[in-house]
């Protein structure tokens, strides 16, 4: 009996280890859509009269389709990262939220460079970066949970549209 009370408990070891993997990657998830939410709003908003005054790119949507886009971004994002805590094994999950923090770190970058520190070019780089990590978000996503990376998609697409207008603004307005 000696050895399979031992095994059973090295069972329920794992199983603990992996409910608290699971716990914190529920946690992480929250914290950083909370981050990224509270900090977007901030710096942009502390920004917004000076980019008004710069040339647009003529392929940027009228400013209601943002009041639209982000909130179903972060819908998408927590039902994404649910799913993936849910669904994917611990170090799956782990290495996807390393990638989300990472996509959510570079388009606050952008946010910080572009509305704070007026650096067009370096907000350009970041957030073509948060692009690309994020499309790599969508094939690490559709390789463990499958049909999540469908819902997480159009946000890898606003990014790259986004990613875009980025480097038009750059062009647009080098001089200043």
């Amino acid at each position: 009996t000696g050895p399979v009370l031992e095994a059973l408990a090295a069972a329920g070891a794992r199983g603990w280890g992996v409910t608290l993997t699971r716990f914190g990657l529920g946690v992480t998830l929250a914290a950083l859509i909370g981050l990224y939410a509270v900090l977007a709003v901030r710096w942009t908003g502390a920004g917004s009269a000076w980019a008004t005054t710069l040339v647009r790119p003529a392929w940027q949507p009228p400013d209601v389709v943002f009041g639209v886009v982000w909130p179903l971004n972060f819908i998408a994002m927590a039902v994404v990262g649910t799913a993936v805590t849910v669904g994917a094994t611990p170090r799956e999950g782990v290495l996807w939220m390393v990638l989300f923090g990472a996509s959510v770190a570079l388009a606050l970058g952008w946010a910080r460079a572009f509305y704070l520190r007026h650096r067009l070019g370096r907000s350009a780089a970041l957030l073509s970066l948060a692009a690309a990590v994020t499309w790599a978000l969508v094939a690490l996503t559709a390789s463990t949970v499958g049909w999540p990376a469908w819902v997480l998609g159009p946000y890898a697409v606003w990014l790259t549209v986004a990613s875009s207008l980025a480097v038009g603004y750059w062009r647009l307005n080098e001089s200043r």
